[in-house]
């Protein structure tokens, strides 16, 4: 099985690029991360993704000709190129379009491609490979990677992956009579992606668990749940479907959620996960997913989520939901907040929204409990203080802040420009407002391109520890 997510940016790079005045064919190339995938949480299928890591026009002395229908270029740069992914373990791509016409693969591109991948054979040996990739003239993009002279692997689908989130390759589905009317909302092709979506909830407590029952309703095909902790007492004013019985018996909020959208019989594919997010066992799972919310109060794991969303070109949709009771000097704030992680947007250390100190703090007390007592004793840690007060409806409608926003990539119902990188709410005051912020010029993240789609890499993420 095989998919790939092209970055927005990298798209649009390349249609730019590509872009001729006579309507000729053109060629570039792309750099390509890789993900192997031994197993998705749904299926227990092996899956390869690729992802758009960088792009590269062919040298102006290796074209030779060009028309409404064929393109020509040298082989020196592809060599060259191919030398160099190999040596960094990426995958070349090479990309062409038809102007005129949707995105396929011609006969002629058959012949030609199977000529490059003995050029390969001959270099490199068997078991070596390149992509190809169309972009048709109406937007739409085909891709396939080949793997022996008789044999291209088709993607399934492609993601363009930015602040809005398209499709190409997913198939129609028969009509749903339960998701009828966002049908007549959004359009005939809205209820087939969502169907073919595969969405990560990391967190499943206060705006976790609301943000899985929505996901649901709207008829998510895939689901994957994440999350270490139990049912409490004190979880049942806000964790949606838990129960007492649940609390009593310390079942798993994975469970518990999975349980009752399996109950609701939506349609849903439920996969969980029991454990913290950056555990190497749950790594299938979320490079497996096209979209995760990140709904976790852990500022190590939403660290963990940040550099995922920069090397995989996974939307990540982190939430967070700030409360404090009045007193006589201070009113009430209640506020939400939403923000999109991705190449191209800001990332939540740039943005100053998570800790590294607690994030420090919180692995020591997970992979050493005996030294992180030791040292908060000793005052060298921070944590453990007053629970922070919640309360459901403001949980619950920063999911719904959240999931509208993947609505608005998906639909762009609130006007052109996709997901906003960031939405704040103020529950108290009825306000909205929209942040604005830029990278920090040595972040090595958000400002950082040469890993934006870099995918698998040694160790994981670029993470020590």
């Amino acid at each position: 099985m095989l998919d790939m997510i092209l970055l927005e940016g990298h798209e649009a790079e390349l249609r730019a690029l590509l872009a001729t005045a006579d309507g000729a064919e053109a060629s570039a190339y792309v750099l390509l991360g890789r993900a192997d995938i031994a197993a998705d949480p749904w299926t227990g299928k092996a899956r390869r993704r690729l992802v758009s890591h960088k792009v590269v026009p062919v040298p102006a002395e290796d074209r030779i000709s060009a028309s409404s229908v064929h393109v020509t270029w040298s082989t020196r740069s592809f060599v060259r190129l191919l030398k160099q992914a190999e040596a960094s373990g990426l995958t070349l791509g090479i990309v062409h379009t038809h102007p005129g016409s949707h995105a396929f693969f011609s006969d002629q591109d058959d012949r030609n491609e199977t000529e490059l991948l003995r050029i390969v054979t001959n270099r490199s040996g068997a078991g070596h490979r390149f992509a190809s990739i169309v972009l048709g003239g109406d937007g739409s993009v085909c891709a396939r990677l080949w793997t022996s002279p008789s044999e291209a692997a088709p993607c399934e689908r492609i993601m363009v992956s930015g602040r809005r989130l398209v499709f190409h390759g997913i198939p129609a589905h028969a009509d749903d009579e339960m998701l009828d009317r966002q049908a007549r909302l959004f359009g005939p092709s809205f209820n087939p992606i969502v169907r073919g979506l595969r969405i990560g909830v990391v967190g499943c407590g206060g705006t976790g668990s609301p943000t899985a029952m929505l996901l649901a309703r709207l008829g998510v095909g895939r689901l994957l749940l994440i999350d270490d902790d139990i049912i409490e007492l004190t979880n049942l004013n806000r964790v949606h479907g838990s129960r007492r019985s649940d609390a009593n018996a310390g079942l798993a909020k994975v469970d518990v959620l999975a349980r009752e959208i399996r109950a609701a019989d939506l349609g849903v594919e439920v996969a969980t996960f029991k454990g913290w997010v950056g555990d190497a066992r749950a790594r299938d799972a979320l490079r497996s997913c096209d979209v995760v919310f990140g709904c976790t109060d852990d500022h190590d794991g939403r660290l963990f989520l940040n550099r995922l969303a920069y090397f995989y070109g996974i939307a990540v949709i982190d939430m967070g939901v700030r409360i404090m009771p009045a007193s006589k000097d201070r009113p009430y704030e209640m506020a939400g907040r939403v923000t999109l992680m991705m190449p191209g947007a800001p990332c939540l250390l740039c943005r100053g929204l998570v800790n590294p100190v607690r994030a420090r703090d919180e692995a020591l007390k997970r992979t050493d409990p005996a030294e992180y007592g030791r040292r908060k004793a000793e005052a060298y840690v921070t944590g453990g203080g007053d629970p922070a007060p919640v309360v459901v409806t403001f949980t619950t409608e920063a999911a719904c802040m959240a999931v509208n926003e993947l609505l608005q990539g998906l639909t762009a119902f609130r006007g052109d420009g996709g997901m906003k990188t960031e939405r704040r709410r103020r529950f108290d005051a009825v306000e909205d407002r929209s942040s604005t912020c830029v990278p920090r010029p040595e972040c090595d993240l958000c400002a950082n391109d040469t890993i934006w789609g870099r995918a698998d890499v040694t160790p994981f993420l670029h993470r020590i520890g």
